[in-house]
């Protein structure tokens, strides 16, 4: 394994712990602890062996994102909305979700003049929200930046974050657990929007997995994350390919219109990962006579932990699980594979594309 793999792994780890910690959060005041002749531990306040989930001051929330128009981003906003439903003492505030970056400046306005408790925000585009975020925190306003950064870290409390570049680490070490023993394997890459950091990171990991078993992608197309898109960068791929191995396609929405295409094609010679995690491409799993034998999740839970995140802080929480009380600045998840071996643990979550 080479150092920047061990690296990546290192750090991921870090990620998924911070994530986990989520679960099992208690109150921030330390109280001390009586310990008995037989080494157990007895709390001696009655703050610490309370739960975080149990209610408490009620808080509003504002949340804003883009609009629905892709399975995952509107499973991003049911399962934020699903999230504070769990909470009593949640009241949130949702802002319908918009493409326009004007409008969501101005739903961020509203959220800071309402002088809400918290903010949780999947930006249309983070730079252009920066100035908004920072604003509400100078107001006192702690923002959760979901998915998409900010351009300047200190409009942030709090960033929750995919693992993007795991992603594809993760589907290429999936493609060389399946071929790094045929050194001349032919793999081909579906991408999503070329000039886009996420889609970029995402094939850069794939790269450098692949390069660990010395593989290498042989065949690329970018599409746009539709439809219409993965249907006609998969069709001329096909055309330009006469043999393929192993396919990964980034976005599992766009593989609507990939699946179209190999159909159409009559091509079955190859394996297909997918990526973000959707209900039909786990179906697809599931069945187990597709060309589809994996999908790499890129969680849509995220701005769900943003909320649970945005009631922590809003209440003066942490987490009981870390040396540090405070809420970590950084959660970044991580982008397990799934396949016919674990698709029962992931499908009741997945979204539709």
């Amino acid at each position: 394994m080479s150092a920047r793999t061990t690296r990546r792994r290192f750090a991921v780890a870090a990620g998924v712990s911070a994530a986990l910690l989520l679960a099992g959060c208690t109150g921030n005041t330390e109280e001390p602890e009586e310990t008995d002749n037989g080494g157990s531990t007895t709390d001696a306040g009655s703050n610490a062996s309370s739960s975080n989930d149990d209610p408490g001051e009620t808080v509003t929330i504002g949340f804003s994102a883009p609009a629905a128009d892709h399975g995952w981003m509107g499973a991003i906003t049911s399962q934020a909305v699903e999230e504070a439903e769990k909470y009593e003492d949640v009241e949130l505030r949702l802002a319908e979700g918009t493409n326009d970056v004007s409008l969501q400046i101005s739903q961020m306005e509203t959220f800071i003049n309402d002088g809400v408790d918290a903010i949780v925000l999947l930006p249309f585009d983070g730079a252009a929200l920066t100035d908004i975020a920072l604003e509400a925190m100078a107001a006192g306003i702690p923002v959760i930046n979901v998915d998409r950064e900010f351009s300047d870290p200190n409009a942030a409390r709090v960033t929750v974050l995919g693992d993007n570049y795991g992603m594809g680490v993760s589907a290429g070490e999936y493609v060389c657990e399946q071929l790094g023993d045929q050194p001349d394997a032919v793999v081909a890459e579906i991408a999503g929007i070329d000039n886009l950091p996420l889609t970029q990171e995402r094939s850069q990991g794939f790269a450098d997995s692949l390069a660990e078993c010395g593989l290498e992608v042989s065949n690329r197309v970018a599409a746009d994350f539709t439809v219409q898109g993965g249907e006609s960068a998969t069709a001329n791929l096909l055309q330009a390919a006469p043999q393929i191995d192993a396919i990964w396609n980034h976005d599992d929405d766009q593989g609507v219109g990939v699946m179209a295409a190999i159909e159409n094609a009559g091509r079955d010679e190859f394996f297909v990962v997918g990526g973000a995690g959707s209900a039909n491409m786990m179906r697809e799993i599931e069945a187990g006579d597709s060309v589809v034998q994996a999908t790499v999740i890129y969680p849509a839970s995220q701005a769900a932990d943003g909320i649970r995140l945005a009631r922590l802080l809003a209440q003066q929480k942490g987490m009981s699980d870390l040396v540090q009380i405070e809420v970590p600045r950084l959660v970044q998840l991580f982008a397990p594979v799934v396949t016919s071996e674990n698709v029962d643990q992931y499908i009741d979550s997945a979204f539709e594309s």
